[in-house]
């Protein structure tokens, strides 16, 4: 996993934010472990702090759970919670946005279209 780390937000929610995308995109899977604080702190010289941070907010909103002497682990239904999660902050919050600069720059369905195309 290659992360850069943008000076804008605190690592921490960086990193919490990669584990979600990591999660949603399938890879890491329901019930499988997440690296070890330890690990994740050697591989990108980070405070062993900050990873906790990231681990303890995931443990907060529910989607792992810690089992005793083995780790944290991405719960059962994890993947759907933050799916449905996903898709209701980009409806409300990033599709109006989107509307709002296709109508500014008049373009039209057939244009998006072509680009969606040409891009693929």
């Amino acid at each position: 996993m290659t992360i850069h780390w943008d000076g804008d937000a605190p690592i921490y929610i960086q990193l919490y934010e990669q584990i979600i995308k990591r999660i949603l995109d399938g890879n890491i899977k329901e019930g499988e472990a997440l690296p070890s604080v330890r690990k994740v702190a050697a591989e990108y010289r980070l405070n062993p702090i900050t990873i906790s941070k990231a681990y303890q907010m995931l443990q907060d909103e529910d989607y792992v759970e810690k089992q005793r002497g083995k780790g944290l682990f991405v719960k059962t239904g994890a993947a759907h919670i933050l799916l449905e999660k996903e898709r209701e902050y980009f409806l409300s919050t990033e599709w109006p946005q989107i509307l709002q600069k296709i109508s500014r720059l008049k373009l039209s369905v057939s244009e998006l279209s072509q680009s969606s195309k040409e891009s693929q």
